[in-house]
């Protein structure tokens, strides 16, 4: 029990949780803002609580993977645990374009993953003894955001 404590409760990725709440409330409220600005207004409201709790978790889980041999674990099953239980809180709360809101936040999902472990490998986004505030987590993502095309530029290249 101390392990889960430690893990989920005094390291929990409030960084990951407030970041990826507010983006994707943003894309859950632009998908269903078609729906009329009720079903924008609920899909948005939806996704930032579910995703404040979820990607908490996520990002620890994911933080705990950036330094293991097998990181690369966190890039297939953390998106399709954290995808699984979108659907089914989005189709309980009766989100209305539920399939293009989905759709569009895996795409997301595909962008951000793999950039989000590239960048905690490097010190950002991290919580705990090692980590720096926010702020300077934010003024690091450009120089970050550039290394990572640059690698996924050379690994293409590579192959």
């Amino acid at each position: 029990m101390n392990v889960l404590l430690r893990t989920f409760v005094i390291h929990w990725n409030w960084k990951s949780a407030l970041t990826s709440a507010v983006c994707r409330a943003g894309i859950f409220f632009v998908v269903n803002l078609p729906a009329g600005m009720t079903s924008g207004l609920r899909a948005m409201a939806t996704e930032f609580v579910f995703r404040g709790v979820a990607s908490g978790v996520l990002g620890t889980i994911t933080q705990a993977f950036s330094r293991a041999q097998y990181w690369w674990v966190a890039l297939i099953i953390l998106p399709a645990l954290g995808h699984t239980l979108e659907y089914v809180v989005h189709r309980t709360a009766g989100t209305a374009r539920l399939g293009e809101s989905v759709a569009v936040s895996v795409a997301f999902s595909i962008l951000t993953t793999s950039f989000n472990l590239f960048a905690m490998r490097r010190g950002a986004l991290v919580v705990g003894a090692d980590s720096q505030s926010l702020a300077d987590d934010l003024r690091r993502l450009p120089g970050l955001f550039v290394s990572y095309v640059r690698a996924c530029a050379s690994l293409l290249w590579a192959l």
